[in-house]
């Protein structure tokens, strides 16, 4: 069985719940559950034999043996139970709820879907492919939000390319989503490696690690880890289902590949600049962090340059307003630009992701050690988007799209590269004078406003508008939050002396 026809057959009992209300990346929810079961009853047996897994009671076995009603109440009490367990059995169950209340249906779906195929027989390809085109068509019920961590495949395959991994690299995900990255990663090493037993192992069980906040999310991620030949089923999780953002892990890795979630607030509570408990206008305060702000997107590029080895690499996308937003930020690309070598950006085109309108770049740097001088010297920019025009259905983002950058970029030689018409560099000492240290730079005749008939769609141009007024406020509050602080200083000063 090939990839696309078991994506089709999956695929086609998600409509057999559609009338309920479960929507696509729901039903995926669903069958990793039910697909886990059955691959653990499988090792449990010849040829396999390993030992259980699943204990006895929580098991395939035991839903077999029952129907009806019955069926529906012991699914999920071993949703509840297993999501107690320690390890990816834990991360794949946590939290879990039966999305699948009508006993038929679901019986339907374990007996004439899960139960005929040998899960663990299949070729690990065939499986783990078909299971990441089953989480693409999730990606794009955006009913649910699923697409918001879904980044198109071929925009993954070129980053990975350039960042070449290797077999003995320490490779992390900060935002990992469902994956994606780091699963393209250890395809990658597979591919251009011949790897002996210990580098097999290590890259079985050592080499990745990934945060996502989203229990969904998380789950998936486990479950496609499994399904790619990464972790053990009764080992500990790759992924940890906590907030990136919280603190320092004290992990130090050789490569990240991250895709941060869109959006600027933090996901969690933090402590405002008042002292006070405030999703909204949470300013995010770390000692390994260059500046203190609310916006996650400079959080966590700060957060990134964290995780990394001295020497070591990151490829990450990240939305335009990084690379011109004032206040912390300036403060942010200063220091990115001093401490690291941000010797690349690759700006997106817009129609990439599910979040209309976005405008994103890829930012490629390497981690030095403390120095007086610079470590950027020059700045190569890749331009992607002026007068590319993409859509997620009518024209997606397809792997030749991506092929003069990763020419152009010329990983492992970078001193080989030359400019073209989409390709310039920049001097750091140029770029440092910049207002606000301003990287969103664009040089190519942009041909949507040289015509009165040709211009940008409005709703894209109004939530650009919103996107720069966001930025612009979030200035100002950077600049209020400061001045009510030295305010307090400055009465504390007073009342001391």
């Amino acid at each position: 069985m090939n990839p696309t026809a078991l994506v089709q057959r999956l695929y086609n009992y998600c409509t057999v719940l559609r009338d309920d209300g479960v929507s696509t990346i729901e039903y995926v929810e669903q069958l990793t559950f039910l697909l886990f079961l059955k691959m653990a009853d499988e090792l449990a047996k010849p040829p396999f034999n390993d030992a259980p897994i699943v204990p006895e009671g929580l098991d395939w076995q035991s839903l077999l043996d029952r129907d009806g009603d019955a069926l529906e109440v012991h699914y999920r009490h071993i949703l509840t139970e297993l999501g107690k367990r320690p390890g990816m059995l834990g991360t794949i169950y946590r939290k879990a709820q039966n999305k699948i209340q009508d006993p038929a249906k679901l019986r339907t779906i374990m007996i004439n879907l899960i139960a005929p195929t040998q899960w663990m027989s299949l070729d690990q390809d065939v499986k783990g492919d078909a299971y990441e085109g089953l989480l693409e068509r999730g990606a794009s019920d955006t009913k649910t939000g699923a697409g918001q961590y879904f980044t198109p495949r071929p925009l993954i395959r070129a980053i990975v390319e350039v960042m070449q991994p290797k077999p003995d690299q320490r490779i992390a995900d900060p935002a990992c989503g469902t994956g994606g990255f780091l699963l393209a990663a250890k395809e990658y090493i597979a591919d251009h490696f011949d790897l002996d037993r210990d580098q097999k192992r290590f890259l079985r069980d050592e080499a990745f690690a990934g945060w996502e906040i989203v229990d969904v999310t998380a789950r998936l991620c486990a479950m496609n880890f499994l399904l790619h030949g990464i972790g053990h089923a009764d080992g500990d999780s790759p992924i940890r289902v906590v907030e990136s953002l919280k603190g320092d892990p004290g992990d130090r890795f050789d490569l990240l590949l991250p895709h941060p979630p869109f959006g600027r607030k933090s996901a969690s509570t933090f402590v405002n600049i008042d002292g006070d408990e405030d999703r909204e206008d949470a300013v995010i305060r770390r000692d390994d962090f260059w500046a203190s702000t609310s916006n996650k997107q400079l959080n966590f590029l700060q957060h990134i340059k964290t995780l990394m080895k001295v020497n070591g690499t990151a490829a990450v996308v990240l939305p335009d307003n990084v690379l011109f937003e004032g206040g912390a930020g300036e403060k942010i690309r200063r220091k990115l630009l001093h401490d690291c070598d941000l010797h690349t950006i690759l700006r997106l085109p817009t129609g990439l992701f599910y979040k209309q309108g976005v405008k994103a770049n890829v930012l490629f740097f390497q981690r030095r050690a403390a120095a007086a001088e610079p470590a950027t010297s020059q700045v190569w920019i890749y331009d992607l988007r002026t007068n590319q025009h993409f859509t997620l259905k009518e024209n997606p983002l397809q792997d030749a799209d991506l092929r003069d950058f990763v020419a152009c970029y010329q990983a492992g030689a970078r001193h080989e590269r030359a400019e073209s018409e989409r390709f310039h560099y920049f001097e750091y000492a140029d770029l440092i004078l910049r207002e606000k240290v301003d990287l969103d730079i664009t040089w190519i005749a942009d041909e949507s406003v040289e015509s009165a008939d040709n211009l940008p769609d409005p709703m894209l141009l109004a939530e650009e508008i919103a996107a720069e007024l966001e930025a612009t406020l979030a200035d100002f509050a950077e600049i209020g939050a400061s001045l009510r602080a030295r305010s307090v200083v400055s009465t504390d000063t007073v009342h001391g002396g």
